[in-house]
């Protein structure tokens, strides 16, 4: 019997990756990426927009994350190879949207793993000691690429390590917020209390919601791995389901805990609302928060860091990306180019500072990217894929994809304008990568 190596496209030309994921590892990937950092200064933002019910945002947001989730769920477990959303719109709509939605996410990622370097050479760190911020973000990068070339499963497992440190930080806000309400510091009331000034409830909610939807983002990047995982079809939606049901319960628990133990404005004043717990409740060293804290902006880094380079390599494979990035270390089978490209970028942003001009456009890519995915869901029902893959009802991807529309309404008009600049220049080389294949199959042909 032939071995999954020998199995999968690309083994002959010596481009596959190891499949080493089990369920437990791709469930601890999904959930310490979906948790990340921005649970630690979500919270705070949360309330700004829609006042002290911030558990109501937060769970409409899980909602609506699930819908989307759903759509890849079926494409992941049909097409069980790295490249994401880039892969799976190129089969439904041809090579061009297939280089915008990945363009759409290799930048949402760099930048993303880029704002996180900054991150941890910021606040939290200063805590114990005091370095140059661009320093720290390029050594912290570089162990990040190491432990990413080293290997899926040694970085997964690092994964594992972190996110329960992250969750353990968590469930302490919400140990801390329960004691704070019994011994009568907190107020249960602000709990249903909706909408802030010159704000109706219905808009308080939709706006806090398009924030809180950003933190459940990020099991998105999961897919890229489905080709690294034994047993996708089994594996990845059993893991995808119960890791955003895991994030959910603890965002609702820590919203509800943080609302009620900390007034709403001080709370939306925080950049470190969960800090604020942790002060009112004074159990806690402050300190050995923001440890934890730092634990969480290296997870979350490092998860993206892993998500950016498979789909540099998926696209590379597809032919939307220089062919180089398909290079792959002989024993580790890791996208060793990919990587160094990718971490390179992230560097130079870093370094450059621009990351605060092009954050703000994170939320509004993604939601393009996942409108074509949904889209994508439908439009590939003729092709029956890998057999026994998930199928999810069609009414959910076509919610999804009128979900995000919705939020993306919700978008400020700047962050909409460099939204599109992105768009435009991802069409541009989209272009260009079109016409230089075109050429390539005439010269051969």
């Amino acid at each position: 019997m032939p071995s999954v190596e020998e199995t999968t496209p690309g083994a002959a030309s010596g481009t596959t990756l190891k499949r080493a994921l089990s369920t437990p590892l791709l469930y601890f990937f999904i959930l310490g990426d979906v948790l990340g950092a921005g649970v630690y200064v979500l919270v705070g933002q949360v309330a700004a927009d829609s006042g002290g019910a911030v558990w109501v945002p937060l769970l409409i947001a899980l909602l609506l994350a699930l819908l989307t989730a759903a759509s890849y769920a079926e494409l992941a477990t049909k097409y069980p190879k790295a490249g994401g959303a880039s892969h799976y719109t190129a089969k439904a709509f041809g090579p061009f949207a297939g280089f915008i939605a990945g363009f759409c996410m290799l930048a949402a990622g760099i930048v993303s793993v880029a704002a996180l370097a900054r991150g941890f050479g910021g606040d939290y760190l200063s805590a114990f000691v005091t370095l140059p911020v661009g320093a720290v973000a390029v050594v912290f990068l570089l162990l990040l690429a190491v432990l990413n070339a080293r290997g899926i499963e040694e970085s997964t497992r690092a994964n594992v390590v972190a996110t329960v440190i992250e969750v353990s930080g968590l469930l302490v806000i919400v140990v801390l917020g329960a004691w704070l309400l019994l011994r009568g510091d907190g107020d249960p009331g602000r709990l249903i209390r909706l909408g802030t000034p010159g704000k109706s409830a219905a808009g308080a909610v939709l706006s806090g919601s398009v924030l809180a939807y950003y933190s459940f983002v990020g099991f998105e990047t999961s897919v890229n791995v489905a080709e690294e995982t034994r047993d996708p079809r089994r594996s990845y939606p059993r893991a995808l389901f119960g890791a955003l049901a895991t994030a959910g319960a603890v965002y609702v628990l820590v919203g509800i805990a943080a609302s009620a133990a900390v007034p709403t404005d001080r709370l939306a004043a925080s950049s470190g609302p969960l800090l604020e717990v942790v002060r009112a409740a004074g159990q806690v060293p402050p300190r050995l928060f923001s440890a934890i804290a730092l634990v969480a902006v290296a997870n979350g880094a490092l998860l993206t860091g892993i998500m950016s380079s498979r789909l540099a390599f998926g696209m590379a494979r597809d032919g939307l990306l220089p062919s180089a990035l398909t290079t792959v270390l002989p024993r580790r089978r890791t996208p060793w180019v990919a990587i160094a490209v990718t971490t390179t970028l992230s560097m130079v942003l870093a370094l450059t500072g621009s990351v605060a001009t092009l954050a703000s456009t994170l939320v509004l890519l993604l939601l393009v990217v996942f409108v074509m995915v949904n889209v994508a869901v439908l439009a590939l029902r003729h092709d029956p894929g890998t057999a026994d893959h998930f199928r999810t009802p069609t009414a959910l991807p076509v919610l999804g994809a009128v979900s995000c529309v919705v939020l993306a309404t919700q978008v400020e008009a700047q962050v909409w304008w460099r939204g599109l600049a992105v768009l435009g220049v991802g069409a541009a080389l989209g272009a260009i990568s079109r016409r230089a294949a075109v050429r390539k199959r005439a010269r051969q042909g």
